[in-house]
């Protein structure tokens, strides 16, 4: 077991984001130097610094401030003060097959009308132009209040793309059942202390959890399929037909 594998055995959490960045980073990659691209939902710009060979656009509702309604996961600190289009994701304010590319990055299940964004989305993209969007098949709830489906299904990106004018390149899951169970194995003594009484005692959970998530762990290298039933998230490339 290498020092990545360690960091992510004892922090599984980390997979999930790690996983998603890479391909991102990558995706945004390999479009071509010159081209614009739109980061729909772009929170704090994270991915504008990997778009320096790019016309670059980010665009947020702008209202999340870091700590919500303190129902949840927050983030505590939130700046958005660099984002250059403050609008509605379903009511972006360019004029139509305005981009070459769009990122859209963990955003829909902070929208009240995902469908609508897509259909937005759509709007705003070039003939041929580039989709990168990812969101979540199953999540906890994080920034609420501006948090309405927990994700979304293989089937939903088939229906929905298509049903404005998108094709799927290609559609990947983020993890699998046994990553996703680690995850939230992780998780469960912080939100055990977040929600009781009982301080610090829930910390002692890591010395059962840690064997356990070792085991999950293991038998996820044998995995032949689970993502079907359950994982992280997918990772979608569409191009407007």
């Amino acid at each position: 077991m290498n020092l990545e594998n360690i960091k992510f055995f004892l922090f599984p959490f980390l997979l999930n984001e790690q996983n998603r960045v890479r391909w991102v980073i990558k995706e945004i990659g390999k479009i071509p130097g010159g081209k614009s691209i739109i980061d729909v939902g772009a929170g704090e710009g994270r991915f504008r610094k990997y778009s320096k060979h790019l016309k670059y656009t980010s665009q947020d509702l702008g209202q999340y401030k870091g700590d919500g309604d303190m129902i949840g996961l927050q983030m505590g600190e939130w700046d958005m003060s660099k984002i250059d289009i403050v609008s509605d994701i379903t009511k972006i304010p360019v004029k139509n097959f305005s981009f070459d590319n769009i990122l859209c990055t963990e955003v829909l299940e902070h929208v009240p009308y995902p469908d609508l964004a897509v259909k937005e989305i759509s709007r705003i993209l070039k003939k041929k132009g580039k989709l990168i969007l990812t969101a979540p098949f199953a999540s906890q709830t994080h920034f609420s209040p501006y948090f309405f489906s927990t994700g979304f299904s293989i089937n939903w990106y088939k229906r929905l793309l298509v049903d404005n004018g998108l094709k799927i390149l290609k559609i990947q899951s983020n993890g699998n059942f046994f990553d996703y169970i680690n995850q939230e194995l992780s998780r469960l003594p912080i939100t055990l202390k977040k929600y009781s009484s009982l301080g610090y005692l829930p910390y002692l959970l890591y010395f059962i959890i840690i064997p356990v998530v070792m085991m999950v762990w293991f038998v996820s290298k044998f995995s032949t399929g689970s993502e079907k039933q359950l994982c992280f998230g997918y990772f979608v490339l569409a191009t407007k037909i």
